[in-house]
């Protein structure tokens, strides 16, 4: 039948893009070293050193993630293409949306998989440290801080990710003035690092009993999450701790003890801290980790040889800045203003929908890395 054979010719066109996947996350030697490990790991003294130890078991389980995905989109290859010749030879037109909706599917795969094969930075499999900063303009930037704190946090459980709050400081009336996430997720910060930046939001504000519109700015942070043996030179005396009462939300553990801790590098001015571990030793050495990954995050953002070159430069949270606005009046809107990107379902993209922003960003750079994105 002629539109089983048009489905089937659509889905034949898609083999070549497959291969190309293949060789571009090189499955053959994934396969090879997945091998290599697990003939590591079946030695008898693996567990000898057990620090080296975790370290192949979590290499061993990343790649095998690489391998399973690419399998899993070549078993639906297999599988699709003996459902629409059954479907064909038996003339069932019940099975052409089946199998219609099978073909889109491994398209939609297809190019998803292609971006993680993008994700080739040192750190892109790391998870990643989100830090949210309100902007000026009192309650209504700190509103807006928690609205992107909310959305980050609902793209993580989107993925299956695991999300921790950090630290938590709240606003004068409502929302946060600043807070922290630990996404954990394999490429969690390949994925994110490209939020970094200001975000705008255009809307009625809630808080003007006058009704009228209102812009407000918020900055997010994004770091990986540098493994401790990574080495990173903190001078002792570049630092400064201190100690306090931890506040909002946290359990029972809160408000008990001065166990929240915040440290300033002093060199940078660049502050982090930790409030929702469960002793002030974990919170020290959670912001310590914070510390570590941010200083790493800007040597390698600008290329620095030493640790001392790094300046503690923020640019202001104001207009002129953003890179992505979210407008609620007069019109819905979210649009990105370094790719061009936009969704009108701004409710979808509040509610944690933004990998079609992601994903844009991450096409973007691999057409500039090629020289043909201007």
């Amino acid at each position: 039948m002629l539109q089983f054979e048009e489905l089937m010719l659509t889905l034949r066109n898609l083999k070549p893009d497959m291969d190309d996947l293949k060789e571009a996350l090189g499955y053959d030697k994934l396969s090879s070293e997945v091998a290599e490990l697990e003939q590591k790991a079946a030695a008898p003294d693996f567990w000898d050193d057990m620090e080296n130890s975790q370290k192949i078991l979590k290499r061993t389980a990343s790649l095998k993630g690489k391998l399973a995905a690419f399998d899993a989109i070549a078993n639906k290859y297999d599988d699709t293409m003996t459902l629409i010749e059954l479907g064909d030879e038996e003339e069932e037109l019940e099975l052409l949306e089946e199998a219609q909706t099978e073909v889109d599917a491994i398209k939609k795969s297809i190019e998803e998989l292609r971006l993680t094969t993008l994700l080739t930075g040192e750190y892109d499999a790391n998870n990643a440290i989100l830090t949210f900063h309100a902007g000026a303009g009192g309650t209504e930037a700190q509103d807006w801080a928690e609205m992107l704190f909310r959305m980050y946090n609902r793209w993580g459980e989107r993925h299956g990710f695991k999300v921790k709050t950090i630290d938590y400081l709240d606003g004068d009336e409502a929302g946060l003035k600043s807070a922290s996430i630990l996404i954990e997720g394999n490429n969690a910060y390949g994925y994110l690092k490209c939020e970094m930046g200001v975000h705008r939001l255009v809307r009625i504000s809630p808080f003007d009993s006058s009704g009228r519109r209102h812009t407000s700015f918020a900055s997010l942070e994004v770091m990986p999450e540098i493994d401790d043996d990574v080495d990173v030179e903190i001078r002792p005396e570049d630092l400064h701790i201190d100690t306090y009462r931890s506040s909002g939300a946290g359990g029972q553990h809160i408000n008990k003890t001065d166990s929240a801790v915040r440290i300033t590098h002093i060199p940078t001015g660049i502050v982090c801290a930790c409030q929702n571990e469960r002793s002030q030793v974990q919170n020290k050495a959670m912001a310590m980790k914070m510390l570590k990954s941010k200083l790493m995050e800007i040597k390698e953002r600008e290329n620095l040889e030493k640790i001392e070159d790094i300046k503690g430069v923020q640019k202001e949270i104001a207009w002129g800045s953003q890179i992505r606005s979210y407008v609620f009046m007069p019109y819905t809107l979210a649009k990105d203003h370094r790719t061009g990107y936009e969704m009108g379902n701004i409710n979808a993209v509040m509610d944690g929908d933004i990998d079609g922003f992601i994903n844009a960003y991450l096409k973007a750079q691999s057409l500039n890395a090629l020289g043909n994105f201007e």
